[in-house]
């Protein structure tokens, strides 16, 4: 028997604020796992301020941080961009010799480093499955235990992915030279202390002003299936901090753990304006320049691979509205799917379509990093409206929506 009760777990959505960016990050539907991490070029110009840009980007709110501790590569090779139709041998090799498949298998499992025991807490959290009926079907060890696992397999474990971003910084030193003469211009004739204030301004402006960067961009999926399960179930999943043989299994068998190369993408984040941006604090062009460029690259990737695509809950039916927009790659062409989330009777889950909505002209947020402050139209409307263009069936708050891609 199928239920439809997730309704009942999205009943607050619609009484939640319009500083939907945090909000989202606790509404409660099933997302794809992500691990971002930077390659540093440390021989560049503004090795230092990318990674420090990098680092304190947060993880895309449609995706659950599955985050190690390492977050940066310094890497001083050049490598091959989104134009070459190969893979870099480079990232694939650092993701291979340091274990990342399997590190990112522990994550999933709270995997204690030094005695290998392991529970199911994350599982049961990210796939929102009822706790104590998540443990009575999994101690029937029946055809219905299995359902389960497979379930939690192929939607979360399944979809976790490795993000690795090449940012390379683009020089445009002659535009930034001709800003800062302007500046310095301006303080000569003004003269005293506002001079001094102009001239360091003026050499700020010709370091970062139209500061551009190059992300190339490497998306990596866990190879998870049920083979691969069934060897970590039964030989090196411990429940016990004493057990030795399983502990030893996963440690030796690392190298069977991988992670399968899905493709790539390029942006420079060439259209980003930097209104907004205050000249005694220009290290944020380099913020702005980073994080538009790379959620560019994750909308790139969403749309070239179906199975990065990511869902978003309804927040409100009437009107329709949901926490997606230009961040995300939306406009007046788009189009959405909506998916009605049932729970079997086993405990799996499962997606309906109900139908289709499309955008709304004019009223498509902008969430773009900084779209507040450089006034940007759209900026303040806190979330999308959509219409109905397929589907008779009433929505509700929680249903999920998905792109279609073409």
């Amino acid at each position: 028997m199928k239920k439809h009760i997730f309704p009942l777990l999205f009943l607050a959505l619609a009484s939640l604020t319009a500083n939907a960016q945090n909000n989202e990050a606790d509404t409660k539907y099933r997302r794809s796992s992500l691990y971002s991490v930077l390659i540093n070029h440390t021989d560049q110009k503004f090795a230092d301020e990318i990674r420090t840009a990098f680092v304190a980007m947060p993880t895309p709110d449609k995706y659950n941080n599955h985050d190690l501790s390492v977050k940066v590569i310094n890497l001083d090779k050049k490598l091959k961009g989104a134009k070459s139709d190969d893979e870099n041998a480079a990232v694939t090799a650092f993701l291979a010799d340091n274990n990342v498949a399997s590190r990112l298998v522990a994550k999933w499992f709270d995997r204690d480093f030094y005695t290998g025991q392991c529970d199911m807490e994350l599982v049961k959290e990210r796939g929102l499955y009822n706790a104590t009926k998540f443990d009575a079907i999994l101690s029937e060890k029946s055809a219905r235990s299995q359902a389960l696992m497979a379930d939690a397999g192929e939607d979360l474990i399944g979809n976790t992915f490795v993000l690795v971003n090449d940012i390379r910084y683009i020089d445009k030193e002659k535009r930034a030279k001709l800003a800062g003469g302007i500046l310095r211009a301006v303080g000569s004739v003004m003269g005293g202390s506002f001079q001094d204030l102009a001239n360091n301004l003026a050499s700020m402006t010709e370091s970062l002003r139209g500061f551009r960067v190059k992300i190339n961009t490497f998306l990596y999926r866990l190879d998870w299936n049920d083979e691969v399960a069934l060897n970590f179930y039964k030989n090196q999943y411990a429940s016990t901090p004493d057990d030795v043989s399983k502990y030893n299994a996963f440690e030796q068998g690392r190298g069977q753990y991988h992670l399968t190369y899905v493709g790539k993408c390029e942006s420079s984040g060439s259209t980003t304006s930097f209104m907004g941006i205050k000249l005694d604090e220009p290290v944020q062009m380099v913020r702005k320049a980073c994080q538009r460029a790379l959620d560019e690259n994750v909308v790139s990737l969403q749309r070239s691979y179906s199975e990065f695509r990511t869902k978003s809950p309804l927040v409100t039916t009437e009107p329709i509205t949901a926490y997606v927009g230009m961040k995300e790659g939306v406009t007046e062409k788009s189009e959405f799917e909506v998916l009605e989330i049932v729970e079997n009777e086993d405990g799996t889950h499962t997606y309906e379509r109900v139908g289709t909505i499309r955008p709304v002209k004019n009223l498509i947020w902008d969430n773009r990093y900084m779209a507040v402050e450089e006034g940007a139209p759209g900026a303040s409307l806190g979330a999308t409206t959509f219409v109905r263009t397929s589907g008779s069936k009433e929505f509700y708050p929680g249903m999920v929506i998905r792109e279609i891609t073409k």
